[in-house]
């Protein structure tokens, strides 16, 4: 579908779960896109890391893409630019901070030279077509969140991004109440929202107050070790721990590639400029211990990351009984378990844990209901859009959208194709929005064959069968019986006796065309096998049969 006259948002990922971010805008003929994010796999998708939306729809329509423009730099809003960038032919745009981080992910993937990425200065703005394109800064849990101020023909939209109310956020300069007030008077046709913590009753709360909550926290611990994990990417909250190590007396030891990789960043960018000078591995190990505090990856349970190699002691820096552990980080939906066993591992060792249900050590980039009735308030949009979350906090806040005076809220999900103006706001079309994974080297569709196939060997097992038969469909050799992943140690032998006896019989049952029709034994060595096996275990398990002709 090629935009008319005419105003369109659809998103591809971002809606209907809490990451993946792709969002697109049609007008007059030209499609914009607005974040190129990756999510991480769950469970459902074994042996696979990342992935990612399915961009089938504007792969088609390339001709028509004008650019990629990024709000910020979290990899649900990036971290698919190294795999689709190039194939998408068209310039990325981002900020300085977002821009290193982006030119790092290109040159790791070799594309530094394919792909055009263009540096936009903070409170820039673009042309596009018929896009006016502003970066309009809003506070968030990394340097550099932008909303996006989009001018069409048909009417503006204020395209949130991750955002947050803080008026302390100690690294970067958010834009004011007067300022949202002024665009919002200036007309605001539709407001695109981060619906992350729409449940949360409470503003999010500021990084100036988690200083205060970390620093006080740090000096009960006087005298011990202390390690503090965050992401890594919270700009914000590297400034913070290092004021609170100076505070405190500790010297700072940063452990983790990926906090070398922001520091690297932010400085390039005009951050973290007065981080004080560090300590590596060794000399942190032979201070005092309570003049160290030991700055961390993995408090999402990452099982490479520094703070788990730290917990397995297979790592330079180690934690002693005494020793404290903060997380200073929310616990992503879904990493509860991997979480869970780290902080069992560091009990298990006589290390303290503090989380912020204990103490006031963190705080969320999204906005709590409170945050959103006030944007609300200042920007007065006539359509309201939620996205980033699951279904739930979308429509919750399209109801707390209208509860509040915004006459339209357009509740969709990836895939819903919606106009926005002229006429009444709503959905028109659903298009292709389904997921892709990166498996190994290779994108394969989230429900490829192959995926298929391996979600039922890891509940299931697999049982291979080796033999050969004649022309007329007689067994020419011995039956080779090969199983993993079955619960049968001790009874494997037993197994593989009565199923070769099953798969005798069900190949010498075939008559006529059928013993001769080498699918048709090739399946009933399958059922046989399988039925086989279910009997003796209670599993139905993949059965592969390698069938050669004698």
């Amino acid at each position: 579908m090629t935009p008319g006259n005419e105003l369109l948002f659809l998103a591809l990922g971002g809606s209907g779960e809490i990451g993946m971010n792709v969002n697109l805008y049609g007008c007059d003929g030209k499609w914009l896109m607005v974040d190129l994010g990756m999510g991480f796999a769950d469970p459902q998708y074994p042996g696979v890391d990342l992935v990612f939306a399915d961009l089938e729809f504007i792969e088609e329509r390339l001709d028509d893409l004008l650019g990629v423009v990024l709000t910020h730099a979290h990899e649900d809003h990036i971290g698919a630019v190294p795999y689709f960038a190039a194939d998408l032919g068209v310039p990325l745009y981002a900020t300085p901070f977002t821009a290193y981080l982006v030119r790092d992910k290109l040159a790791e993937a070799g594309l530094l030279d394919t792909v055009e990425l263009i540096v936009v200065e903070n409170l820039g703005s673009l042309s596009l077509g018929p896009f006016e394109i502003t970066w309009i800064p809003l506070a968030h849990s990394i340097a550099e969140g932008n909303a996006l101020l989009i001018d069409t023909p048909y009417g503006r939209i204020f395209h949130t991004g991750d955002w947050k109310l803080d008026e302390e956020p100690l690294v970067g300069l958010p834009t004011s109440a007067a300022e949202l007030t002024a665009i919002g008077e200036e007309g605001v046709l539709a407001l695109v929202c981060d619906s992350t913590n729409v449940f949360n009753p409470e503003p999010s709360g500021s990084e100036s107050a988690v200083r205060d909550g970390l620093l006080a926290t740090v000096r009960e611990f006087a005298g011990r070790r202390v390690l503090v994990t965050t992401f890594a990417s919270n700009v914000a909250r590297l400034q913070t721990l290092a004021e609170v190590a100076e505070a405190t007396g500790r010297r700072l030891c940063v452990a983790g590639r990926s906090l070398d990789r922001i520091i690297r960043a932010a400085q390039s960018s005009g951050y973290l400029l007065k981080l004080p000078e560090r300590v590596d591995f060794e000399q942190a190990m032979d201070l005092p211990r309570g003049e160290v505090m030991i700055l961390a990856t993995g408090g999402q349970g990452e099982p490479r990351a520094a703070l788990a190699r730290i917990a397995a002691e297979q790592h330079p820096l180690a934690l002693d009984a005494g020793d404290v552990v903060l997380f200073s980080s929310r616990q992503i939906p879904g990493n509860e378990i991997a979480v869970g066993r780290i902080m069992n591992q560091l009990a298990a060792n006589g290390i303290d844990i503090v989380t912020d249900r204990q103490s006031h050590i963190h705080v969320s980039g999204h906005p709590g209901k409170p945050e959103l009735q006030a944007l609300y308030s200042w920007l007065r949009p006539e359509v309201l859009v939620p996205v980033h979350g699951e279904m739930r906090h979308m429509r919750e806040q399209g109801r707390l959208g209208l509860a509040e005076g915004i006459p339209h809220a357009v509740v969709q999900q990836n895939g819903d194709l919606c106009r926005l103006a002229p006429g009444k706001p709503g959905r028109i079309l659903q298009v292709r929005a389904g997921r892709l994974v990166l498996d190994g080297d290779i994108i394969a569709p989230a429900d490829g064959e192959a995926m298929v196939v391996r979600r039922r060997i890891a509940a299931n097992a697999v049982v291979t069968v080796a033999l050969a038969v004649s022309g007329n469909g007689r067994l020419a050799s011995g039956i080779e019986i090969a199983a993993l992943g079955l619960p049968l140690d001790e009874d494997m032998d037993e197994f593989a006796a009565e199923a070769r006896a099953d798969i005798e019989r069900a190949v010498h049952s075939l008559k006529g065309g059928k013993a001769r029709d080498r699918e048709a034994v090739s399946e009933a060595v399958r059922l046989a096998t399988r039925r086989a096996a279910q009997r003796w275990s209670g599993k139905k398990p993949a059965v592969q049969v390698l069938l050669r002709e004698a």
